[in-house]
């Protein structure tokens, strides 16, 4: 995956089929000028949208769910939240960079910021106010010989975390990826005590609020998940990382622990598969861990050009995670973070192998200046986009948040009860800010 939404591993090629469902069309009306434009535009279109059956998520979407009192975001009060957005109204509003700095969405808020993004170090320090949870994306912790390497405190900016602490309470939990070799270390028990002692006297010395952990698609991508014993021992490693940044005092406040934050990947079929986290899952880590990240985006790719982040597919996500609300899972509910994307994905349409990339903000405006193009919205997924031809007539569809899809997902969040997490705020428009 490209530097801006960092190199994940995927499970299994199953993440890149799309798996759910049939697709259905989308309006495209005056995408082309040509037949051949328009027989490529419908092909992209029975590509790009999938759809869950309405029965299995109405059976579950009960808006009972705990819900918090909100106040109303300055984008709501002038009505920009809405399906037939303009290019022009995205620009003028842009230009215009208004945004209130108190908090909307009650429930925690962590956000991802990337040290090849300095916009991200920016936007945490201006909306300070709005976060629960801020991890700076700085550690790997690897295999060295025998032994273990944590490795990225170069990246560590601790005059950026002083400014942070002056003006808000957000807690600063660095993420750490886990990219030992899984069986050594699992099976070890002199290593993972080492991997722990390593994360929490990194703790120590910098000062953080805890870490937030990213292993379980990379022990996914080795196979170890399949092993019914394996699977034992990396939830065991989880829950005694976890009860051990517990046992520790943060220096800010000696009434608080450290806390864990655990990274967890969507399932990619309608039903859990055995490398998924599931809810037993969810279960036996629940009391040693602080919050769980959910990673809801990357929904789609090159070789199969869409939605970043369908809103059905987070519905499905969420019911195949927690069940339904009176289920016992829902003790823990609280602690998941529906992940929420703030870059987008330009995909080249070709009748060959597909290609992308992934675009932050500032790219998305240069393509709005430049091409003038007409958004579409696709009520399936939630999402606008729009397509345009680049200077050698190749055909792109370009998905990209709005505040409409954002706002949605966060009203669904809202109604699980649940927080969110942000990847990655450098990525975002200045005025998604105003909804959180």
């Amino acid at each position: 995956m490209a530097k801006m939404r960092d190199r994940r591993v995927a499970p299994s090629s199953e993440r890149r089929k799309n798996p759910f469902a049939a697709a259905t069309a989308t309006r495209a009306d005056k995408t082309g000028d040509s037949a051949s434009d328009r027989k490529l535009v419908t092909s992209f279109v029975l590509l790009c949208i999938v759809v869950i059956p309405a029965v299995s998520v109405l059976l579950y979407y009960v808006k009972n769910a705990p819900r918090a009192s909100h106040t109303i975001s300055l984008a709501h009060q002038r009505g920009l939240i809405k399906t037939d957005v303009t290019y022009q109204e995205i620009l003028t509003v842009i230009s215009e960079n208004a945004s209130q700095l108190h908090r909307h969405y009650t429930y925690p808020v962590l956000a991802y910021i990337t040290p090849w993004n300095s916009k991200g170090y920016e936007m945490a320090k201006r909306f300070n106010t709005k976060f629960t949870h801020l991890s700076p994306v700085w550690y790997d912790l690897k295999s060295q010989g025998t032994s273990l390497v944590l490795e990225g405190r170069h990246n560590a900016d601790m005059g950026w975390i002083s400014e942070l602490r002056m003006t808000g309470e957000s807690l600063v939990l660095p993420r750490v990826v886990l990219e030992a070799f899984p069986r050594e270390l699992l099976r070890n028990k002199k290593l993972r005590d080492k991997a722990i002692d390593l994360i929490l006297t990194e703790c120590k010395e910098m000062e953080y609020d805890g870490i937030v952990l990213e292993s379980w698609s990379r022990w996914a991508a080795y196979g170890i998940l399949h092993d019914p014993d394996m699977r034992k021992m990396a939830l065991e490693f989880i829950k005694q990382l976890g009860y051990a940044l517990h046992s520790v005092t943060s220096v800010r406040n000696n009434k608080q622990h450290l806390q864990l934050v655990y990274v967890i990947g969507p399932p990619y079929s309608e039903k859990l598969q055995v490398h998924d986290f599931g809810p037993q899952d969810l279960q036996s880590v629940g009391d040693a861990v602080d919050g769980f990240s959910l990673m809801t985006y990357d929904f789609s790719g090159p070789n199969n050009p869409g939605p970043n982040a369908p809103l059905q597919w987070i519905r499905l996500t969420l019911q195949l995670l927690l069940g339904s609300p009176s289920s016992r899972v829902q003790s823990v509910g609280w602690k998941i973070f529906v992940g929420i994307n703030f870059y987008g994905n330009d995909f080249i349409l070709s009748e060959g192998e597909g290609e992308g990339r992934a675009i932050t903000g500032r790219e998305y405006l240069n393509l709005l200046e430049k091409h003038r193009p007409e958004f579409q919205w696709e009520k399936n997924s939630g999402e606008h986009f729009f397509l345009y031809s680049d200077d050698n007539h190749a055909k792109h569809a370009v998905f990209y948040p709005s505040l409409m899809s954002v706002s949605m997902r966060l009203e669904e969040a809202r109604s699980w009860g649940t927080g969110i997490s942000i990847w990655e705020i450098g990525q975002g428009l200045d005025y998604f800010f105003d909804l959180l």
